[in-house]
């Protein structure tokens, strides 16, 4: 059996699975910080904390797991001395002082408190569980300007930089210490994990070059896996590495759950799903582009949850809009999860642009995968099955990392294979009915200034093509 520890903004989530991947335990516990203005911190220790109440719940059975991996917001990073205690509160991710990708974050630090080792949030938790610091993985460090196919830092002049492992390597063993405080059996095996973000794919299975995940929950997020590195010239896609050696690139849209509630902050997901039935537009949408008389076709809408886009396009004055003025509070709800499909659809044509295979198996994650219309909804729109896992939270995915770094599988895609449960696969029931509301959303986004022509002629030309 096997663990994974997920270390969210809000949580943190531990499971125990079976080699088949069934739920043996699962552990879970809250997590604070604090905002002020662009400022978000949280407290270090509290993570530990948080880590060996979740721990000792997925463990109450008396399960004894032979590895474990653990994965953590992507970016959070703070400073520890060399024996691995926190000397400084760790900045996470989204603080808004230090922005965008590469040391910036670390540089705040150093910049704050003096000198000390740049430590990523899963990187002090493996330490915790150690009794001793522990290199960090690829997958955490590239944020904090780790370049995977150079395997170097980017500034390697910063003080305090880690080494760097590929992630799934056996990095050190939970200390008798460690054990006492979390009921992990000392000796257990620690893995190199990954950020949450491509935890959440590995617990999708979607592992084979050409397969896909997508994760729709308060955004969208599509994740994959190419051969080769996927290059972006826009910078809006970028590629972890994976334990396998292949290359998971990934982006991620402001469109999402989030402008669902934000629109109709008191609503019943249910009835209003019930109702959007019935305002599907079947051809009326305009096929050419944007050009023709709105009033005549059913509205078309780009939900982002808050300004600024940033995939498949960057465009940080974007805005959300509604094409056409809806007639009911049901036909807005419909326009909104068909606008989330549609920008989905036109983020599978740009990684299509880029080079990447996209035709392989497709999985849905995140909350919407709760409601069964709008999964119906979205495969329709896409054209293609739908697989649905049946359990896919992050913390599933370390723990097929860790049963994969332990030796207990060839490679990560045949350990999900034997690990990741498949609830149902979803079949579009027609196609060919979104292509007019396609084709005037991006019409729109490229009229707006916000869609590269390039990126928009290739839409329309893989919709032409697929007809």
């Amino acid at each position: 059996m096997w663990m994974g520890i997920d270390l969210g903004t809000q949580s943190v989530r531990a499971v125990v699975a079976a080699d088949d991947g069934a739920i043996l335990g699962s552990g879970s516990a809250p997590l604070t910080g604090r905002r002020d203005g662009r400022r978000h911190e949280q407290l270090p220790a509290d993570w530990w904390t948080a880590v060996r109440e979740a721990v000792r719940g997925a463990l109450r059975d008396g399960h004894r797991p032979r590895a474990l991996a653990i994965c953590a917001t992507s970016g959070t990073v703070l400073l520890t001395d060399d024996r691995g205690r926190e000397l400084t509160p760790a900045v996470m991710y989204d603080d808004g002082r230090a922005p965008g990708r590469g040391t910036g974050r670390a540089r705040l630090l150093l910049d704050a408190y003096g000198p000390g080792r740049i430590t990523h949030q899963a990187d002090l938790i493996a330490a915790r569980l150690a009794g001793r610091p522990l290199p960090t993985d690829s997958s955490h460090a590239l944020k904090t300007g780790y370049d995977p196919e150079r395997g170097e830092f980017a500034d390697p002049g910063l003080p305090g930089l880690p080494e760097v492992v590929r992630p799934g390597t056996v990095i050190g063993e939970v200390s008798r210490a460690g054990g006492e405080e979390t009921g992990l059996p000392a000796g257990t095996a620690i893995v190199a994990g990954m950020t949450d973000g491509c935890a959440a794919q590995i617990a999708s299975g979607s592992l084979t070059v050409g397969s896909w995940n997508s994760v729709l929950g308060t955004t969208l997020v599509l994740k994959g896996v190419t051969a080769t590195p996927l290059r972006d010239p826009s910078g809006v896609v970028y590629s972890h590495l994976s334990p396998d050696g292949d290359w998971l690139p990934g982006g991620a849209s402001n469109v999402g759950g989030g402008a669902l509630r934000t629109a109709f902050p008191d609503a019943d997901p249910a009835a209003l799903d019930a109702l959007a039935a019935d305002r599907e537009p079947a051809d009326r949408g305009a096929a050419d582009g944007g050009t023709a008389d709105r009033a005549a076709v059913a509205p078309v809408a780009y939900p982002l949850g808050a300004r600024g886009e940033r995939f498949p396009f960057l465009a940080p004055d974007a805005t959300a809009f509604v094409l056409g003025t809806p007639a009911s509070d049901a036909e807005h709800w419909a326009a909104l999860l068909q606008g989330v499909a549609l920008t989905e659809r036109l983020c599978l044509d740009y990684l299509d642009l880029l080079g990447a295979t996209v035709d392989g198996p497709l999985t849905f994650t995140g909350g919407a995968v709760r409601s069964a219309y709008w999964t119906a909804l979205r495969a329709e729109i896409l054209g293609r099955p739908i697989r649905v896992p049946e359990y896919s939270e992050p913390a599933l995915g370390m723990a097929v990392l860790a049963a994969y770094g332990a030796g207990a599988a060839p490679t990560l895609a045949a350990a999900a294979e034997r690990m990741v449960r498949l609830s149902r696969t979803v079949h579009p029931a027609r196609t060919g009915r979104f292509t007019g509301p396609y084709l005037t959303l991006v019409g729109e986004l490229e009229r707006r200034g916000w869609l590269p022509s390039e990126t928009a002629a290739h839409a329309r030309a893989r919709t032409e093509r697929d007809r």
